[in-house]
């Protein structure tokens, strides 16, 4: 038997005839593509009808219909996709501008370390006492954080201070190498040369890890090595140990970012507790080896004269880079949490060129056009590299 449905402009109405038994529908039912859909999924019902506005709904015979009725709802179909690829597009938009916040706040607080420490090294250079209560600092500000319940304690084994150590060890080497870096040369020297990273990174991914990148990567290196080696020899206050701690702290931090995300991996611990962890197993690393470097003696003497010249502003200025010291790290861990090694040289790169140029005006450094011309190469080349590596 074939039954028919002819819809009116909001109703529509039929009969079904089922063992002599007659079912009616009553006349003011509205038809939703959704509603059946919804009805089929909860009753295991498939309809075989196609709706439309302008064409009656046709059921083909009673007798096929077997509890087993087939519906093609296009529309409901086509919005599916849609409302999921807009909740998406705002995670994805919320995303990028969590980074973007992260990074704009690690270069502030970049610039703001950076003229301090130069400022403590100009009156007091011993780096190696320096980057000692950097870390001695931020270790502090961390045990009373978690103390105090500002922060939530992190939940850590034997394994995780296993994996940590490593990492702990390339910071500490970097750390150091960077901070004798500054106390021999310029702040924009320092950077000008650290700007290499993504060179580094580069050849410690394909050398130690087996990674491979496409051509137009390699090439981008180019202007990055010759940038840096330009402004190198165009310095004018060049000074070998400054260029050797710049370089290697430009290898030692390739090695820790590295570390550090395979350490996070599949780890409970945020990246603000995970810098926490590192600043403190870096502090025992390093302690020792300052004693032996340079020794209380020195220190002593050194503080002494450092008050006398700069008077109590000294106090302050050791302990304001000590402070913003840990600040940066911990919210470029925070950034290194939710990005790649790479993508973080990148940024951490660029955040160099803000550096620079704060340096450059704040310590009067003099600067040739020459040298000026090597710097810009430098940064050009780590934008081609970001580029290409997209």
């Amino acid at each position: 038997m074939i039954s028919s449905v002819k819809p009116t402009s909001s109703s529509f109405s039929t009969a079904f005839f089922s063992s002599g038994v007659r079912r009616s529908i009553p006349a003011k039912l509205q038809f939703s593509p959704l509603n059946i859909i919804k009805n089929c999924h909860n009753q295991s019902f498939s309809y075989n009808a196609v709706s439309s506005h302008q064409k009656p709904l046709h059921i083909s015979s009673a007798s096929s219909f077997k509890r087993e009725v087939k519906v093609q709802a296009y529309e409901a179909d086509r919005s599916r996709p849609l409302d999921i690829n807009i909740e998406l597009s705002n995670e994805q938009s919320a995303q990028k501008l969590k980074i973007g916040i992260y990074f704009a706040t690690w270069w502030a607080l970049n610039v703001v370390f950076n003229i301090y420490n130069k400022k403590v090294l100009n009156a007091f250079p011993y780096p190696w006492l320096t980057s000692t209560l950097s870390l001695a600092c931020g270790s502090l500000m961390m045990l009373v954080s978690w103390a105090t319940r500002i922060a939530d304690a992190p939940k850590t084994d034997l394994d995780f201070w296993k994996t940590l150590f490593p990492v702990a060890v390339a910071h500490t080497i970097g750390h150091v190498a960077a901070t004798v870096s500054m106390s021999k040369v310029a702040v924009s020297f320092t950077h000008i040369i650290k700007s290499g990273e993504p060179a580094f990174t580069v050849l410690v991914s394909r050398l130690f890890m087996g990674e491979t990148f496409p051509l137009p990567v390699y090439l981008s290196l180019l202007p990055i090595i010759g940038g840096c080696a330009l402004a190198a020899v165009t310095e004018l206050n060049f000074n070998i140990t400054g260029f050797m701690g710049a370089m290697i702290s430009n290898l030692a931090f390739v090695f820790r970012n590295i570390f550090s995300k395979k350490g996070m991996k599949g780890n409970s611990v945020s990246g603000m507790n995970y810098y926490a962890c590192l600043s403190m197993m870096s502090l025992l690393i390093l302690t020792p080896f300052a004693i032996a470097v340079e020794g209380p003696q020195m220190w002593a003497a050194g503080w002494q004269n450092a008050v006398s010249q700069v008077g109590p502003n000294f106090v302050w200025w050791v302990m304001a880079q000590s402070v913003f010291y840990h600040l940066y790290n911990q919210v470029s861990y925070m950034s290194l949490d939710q990005i790649s090694p790479l993508t973080f040289s990148i940024g951490n790169t660029m955040k160099r060129i803000s550096v620079i140029v704060a340096s450059i005006i704040i310590f009067h450094t003099p600067i040739q056009p020459i040298n000026a011309l090597g710097a810009a190469i430098a940064i050009l080349g780590t934008f081609l590299y970001s580029q290409a590596k997209q």
